[in-house]
């Protein structure tokens, strides 16, 4: 299993980071060892001060594929998701200041939180916007619509494709919306598609 993830997919995030808007999907990768198991607790890691939350709908690959064209992408994924994707940030702003990989901040072991519910593309409209969101102690700290990602669903499928083989199980975290920011040690996540609750998180 391989945990695919898409930076800089929401123009306002990449901005609120000083990034440039990109011209095709920002691809790395987490290893399996960076998913939290079901009901595994998570503990602020000893490596950081400066710990952000990043929510994102997350996909499901339910068909081995490689090289595929974007208009045959969504036969290859089934269901969506609801995840974090924790980043030590000030790791992050050190190794990108010396041009060094991004790893040490982001593909930490249980760096990539995923609730254990999944929407069944199948019986939805896969066509239609997911809106998401993430409360931070009860308050909303980030809102999402998947109409305003840079990078369709399809698009980052096949992009992804293009360079690595999908495999059934795969995970593909699609990118996060304005607002990401710090949590603590103490701080209640709860993360939400539409008006359902998916998830709720707490920081040890």
């Amino acid at each position: 299993m391989k945990i695919f993830c898409v930076g800089r997919n929401y123009s306002e995030h990449a901005k609120e980071l000083g990034n440039a808007i990109p011209e095709e999907p920002v691809i790395f990768m987490k290893p399996k060892s960076a998913l939290i198991q079901a009901n595994t607790p998570f503990y602020y890691p000893s490596f950081t001060n400066e710990l952000h939350y990043e929510i994102e709908i997350v996909l499901r690959i339910c068909k081995n594929g490689r090289s595929l064209q974007e208009s045959a992408a969504s036969q290859y994924y089934n269901a969506y998701s609801l995840g974090i994707d924790f980043t030590a940030r000030d790791l992050q702003v050190e190794l990108k200041k010396k041009g060094l990989p991004w790893e040490k901040a982001k593909a930490w072991d249980n760096s990539a939180f995923l609730s254990t519910r999944w929407n069944d593309l199948i019986e939805t409209n896969s066509l239609s916007p997911i809106l998401f969101s993430l409360k931070q102690n009860e308050n909303i700290v980030q809102s999402g619509n998947t109409k305003d990602m840079i990078f369709s669903f399809d698009k980052i499928v096949s992009h992804i494709s293009t360079y690595f083989s999908l495999n059934i199980g795969d995970l593909v975290y699609t990118g996060t919306p304005a607002g990401v920011g710090e949590c603590l040690p103490g701080d209640k996540l709860e993360g939400f598609i539409g008006e359902e609750a998916f998830f709720k998180l707490d920081i040890k």
